[in-house]
């Protein structure tokens, strides 16, 4: 109590006090690091709705989700490969490996299935190469899938000879074309397949493992995780995810083409970065990425509605990964 004559203090409102009147559901919400992008994402949306004609409109953006199916899933890999404190630049090549011996052996006769597994075969053979050189010879992961990804594209035109391959049975092309709701099933099975990544690593107890590596590899051998099998790992499951999205590809377009999957590893990456991903690993989310290819996608489609060259569309999308990749090593040395 304040004695006569005394000023009584009021006490200052303390950061705790003024999240105490922040209800606790909102506040969790707002703690999640990805309600940033999302309301950059949405700002966006409304921003070039208002400005860009036909941006808004049902089949653009039913268009831009069209494009999103392939490259969410290699997204979804990526993120985990750079979770990890590795990355995979051989994933665009694997898409096209993928999809062409699939291709290929249903062109040969064998049945829908078989032919599938052919090419998740491939696609898990080029991941054990990359395992393999990364965690048991020690090659730097930079080199090894730099190396792979022309060996898997090579190994493309080894196959076919730079020609298309087509004449896919219905079987396998049909279910692709199908739509729900004016959605086709393969937007649907993408954001279910990175809804699931996202829960997994961020709950699953195996792949949180990943974090523990990505973060600092000495303390986790120390603390008795396998890091050699954690990375095999990874570079299996970043291949095997390539090759499903190399074999919706074909299913899609009822063509292999060899230059399939051209570039998709730079915008997995630029994209996993966007969503929070760090190169220096132990960072992302698969929600971060989904969000950051969205992100993307938003600027690209506002390119072509403008009629901007496609040369200066590839300069663009350049200088996004470069300035993502820089803002993600400045923080690094800060935090450092």
């Amino acid at each position: 109590m304040a004695m006569k004559g005394e000023q009584a203090v009021v006490p200052t409102p303390t950061v705790e006090t003024r999240a105490g009147a922040i209800p606790p559901l909102l506040r969790r919400v707002l703690q999640v690091r990805e309600m940033t992008l999302l309301a950059l994402v949405i700002g966006c949306a409304i921003v070039f709705s208002l400005t860009v004609k036909n941006f808004g409109s049902l089949g653009n953006m039913l268009s831009v989700a069209d494009s999103l199916v392939f490259d969410l899933i290699i997204t979804a890999g990526m993120t985990i490969a750079l979770v990890s404190g590795g990355f995979d630049l051989s994933v665009g090549s694997v898409i096209a490996a993928s999809g062409v011996v699939a291709a290929q052996a249903m062109v040969a006769g064998y049945p829908v299935p078989v032919a599938i597994l052919f090419g998740l075969g491939v696609a898990a053979g080029w991941g054990l190469v990359n395992g393999f050189a990364i965690t048991r010879i020690g090659v730097n992961p930079l080199l090894t899938t730099l190396a792979t990804m022309g060996m898997a594209r090579g190994f493309v035109y080894i196959l076919t000879e730079g020609r298309v391959v087509s004449g896919l049975p219905e079987s396998f092309t049909d279910p692709a074309q199908v739509t729900v709701g004016g959605v086709s099933v393969l937007v649907i099975a993408a954001v279910a397949l990175v809804v699931i990544a996202d829960l997994l690593l961020r709950k699953g107890a195996w792949l949180r493992q990943l974090y523990y590596v990505g973060s600092n590899e000495r303390a986790a051998r120390v603390s008795g995780l396998n890091v050699g099998r954690v990375r095999m790992v990874v570079y299996l499951t970043t291949a095997l995810l390539a090759g499903v999205a190399g074999i919706l590809s074909v299913a899609k377009f009822s063509a292999a083409i060899p230059l399939m999957g051209t570039g998709a590893e730079l915008r997995a990456i630029a994209a996993a970065v966007i969503g929070g991903a760090s190169l220096y690993g132990g960072e992302g989310t698969v929600l971060g990425g989904a969000l950051g290819l969205v992100f993307l996608a938003f600027i690209q489609s506002v390119l072509v509605l403008l009629d901007v060259s496609v040369y200066w569309q590839g300069f663009i999308g350049g200088a996004v990964l470069l300035v993502a990749v820089s803002v993600d090593v400045l923080t690094h040395k800060e935090r450092v």
